[in-house]
């Protein structure tokens, strides 16, 4: 009998560990930003971290600049899987340094390549266009649909942190006087519309993007050397501040990617989740074939998370403890 009690009471107190656990990581905010990349990964943190560590995890969508501002002033979301931090060099250096959010390894430790692309068959057809200089001194190469007299750049949705370097850089090298026109493309998926149109009609055109991505895969592009080296300074100063009035030419950094945890998260999360969002990473060369057959299928962020987890247990049960894998094989 009183082993019976004993081993009971065991039990009891397993299952309450379990239960604690669990509670620890309660209800759980992850951020998605409205790219392919980022929606896949936030859907990933959101299948592992329910399945194999019993969190209540919800996605919310936002973008990057509202997003990380939101998670250093207010705590909020408590996870941004993949926060292009060079964007906000200000506002993360700030939220790490008075502790309200945490750099939490590398999603992408390839990093990511951002600025002014042009079809690889225009750079073959105009071999002396290399550089955002070259490219302005020809308007007539890349006629706006909207009035043909001038040349376009196709730029990202409001929000992007990339479209407000996109508007500086514009200034900087005197787009406006080159005759040249900023596009608004209205939305994520307006722009990467506007650039598959472009590239089947085979159009000449110009525009904001970055890689890793399914886009620039299908489409090859090449990228417009800035003609300056890079001055972090100034870029910090002006580049990236929407309001700054004299941005200088800069040359475009390779992105530093990470993943921000707001502080009250972290301290209640327990190590298992944090060891997982510390390991959890993939080469652009794994996710640029993922966010391919995304593409490919039509399929969400959901869809491609389930694919990666279901095609790749070599990869991503090393992110996790025997246990958490276990669970999430269980789930698919």
């Amino acid at each position: 009998m009183n082993k019976l009690l004993a081993s009971t009471c065991i039990l009891m107190g397993l299952f309450a560990g379990a239960s604690s656990a669990a509670a620890d990581c309660g209800t759980v905010t992850i951020a998605s930003m409205n790219w392919q990349s980022a929606e896949v990964i936030s859907n990933l943190d959101k299948l592992i971290l329910n399945e194999g560590y019993g969190c209540q995890a919800e996605i919310t969508v936002g973008d990057t600049v509202p997003t990380i501002t939101s998670m250093s002033e207010k705590g909020q979301p408590d996870i941004a899987p993949e926060a292009w931090v060079d964007l906000l060099p200000d506002v993360v250096a700030t939220g790490t340094k008075e502790g309200r959010i945490i750099k939490v390894g590398s999603p992408l430790p390839d990093g990511g390549n951002q600025g002014w692309w042009i079809p690889k068959y225009v750079a073959d057809a105009h071999p002396d266009i290399k550089t955002i200089p070259d490219l302005l001194k020809h308007p007539e190469l890349f006629p706006s649909t909207d009035d043909p007299s001038k040349g376009a750049i196709l730029n990202g949705p409001q929000g992007w942190g990339g479209t407000v370097v996109t508007t500086q850089l514009f200034k900087a090298y005197g787009g406006e006087k080159a005759n040249f026109t900023l596009t608004d493309t209205g939305s994520a998926a307006g722009l990467d519309g506007a650039i598959a149109k472009a590239y089947e009609q085979k159009a000449n055109f110009v525009t904001y993007y970055w890689a890793p991505t399914a886009l620039l895969g299908k489409y090859p592009m090449v990228k417009l050397e800035a003609g300056v080296a890079n001055d972090a300074a100034e870029w910090k100063r002006c580049n990236t501040v929407a309001d700054c009035p004299d941005p200088k030419p800069n040359a475009w950094p390779v992105d530093t990617i990470v993943t921000l945890v707001a502080k009250p998260f972290s301290e209640k999360a327990g190590p298992d989740v944090m060891s997982y969002l510390e390991k959890r990473s993939w080469s652009n060369e794994v996710i640029g074939k993922l966010m391919a057959w995304m593409t490919d299928n039509q399929a969400s962020g959901e869809d491609g998370a389930k694919h990666f987890l279901k095609e790749n247990p070599d990869i991503w049960t090393k992110w996790v403890s025997a246990d958490a894998a276990t669970k999430v094989k269980a789930s698919l």
